[in-house]
């Protein structure tokens, strides 16, 4: 079945057709949601509700552009809706400047697997705020469109999420020193 006979099946409720869209995207949506949770339950539970939502939706898809980028899109701010609801969004005080963090080569040397659960242990501000700049490339204005902040909550939360990055890293990296 092509993809647009699948998507008209699915606007018609067809279950079969809603079963292999999830079959042919839930593996990259769940990534999309491990990156935005705190854990891989939580994760779970984002994929569910934004498959909840692109089925919901998916008679307003005009096959209009890429419809693998529009289900990704549904599925961030799916996710990004639930923490929106969530008061620690607004906590920080705009006035912090942006610190810029960096990180050596040599202090990089870290499994993917350890650097995302270093990231997902974030709190739920710096997470949503580092994922949304560093890994998907939305500017401070659009993140603070997204989670209904200021931009300079997003630059100051962004500052924050590199140095607690940096924190564990060179923790890990002292204790391999020290074991090493």
């Amino acid at each position: 079945m092509s993809l647009e006979e699948l998507i008209n099946n699915c606007k018609k409720g067809n279950r079969k057709a809603h079963e292999q869209l999830y079959r042919d995207y839930s593996k990259i949506l769940f990534g999309i949601c491990l990156k935005y949770s705190r854990n891989k339950v939580e994760a779970e539970d984002n994929l569910h509700d934004s498959f909840m939502t692109i089925f919901n939706k998916i008679a307003q898809y005009k096959s209009k552009g890429s419809f693998e980028g529009w289900i990704k899109r549904i599925t961030v701010n799916t996710v990004l809706q639930k923490y929106r609801k969530e008061e620690f969004l607004n906590v920080i005080s705009e006035n912090t400047a942006e610190v810029p963090v960096e990180v050596s080569s040599n202090e990089t040397d870290i499994p993917l697997q350890t650097l995302l659960s270093y990231i997902q242990e974030l709190p739920n501000k710096y997470r949503l705020t580092f994922n949304l700049y560093v890994l998907d490339g939305y500017s401070h204005k659009e993140i603070a469109e997204m989670l209904g902040t200021s931009t300079g909550t997003s630059k100051s939360n962004l500052a924050r999420a590199r140095m607690l990055l940096r924190e564990k890293i060179e923790i890990a990296n002292k204790a391999k020193i020290s074991i090493g």
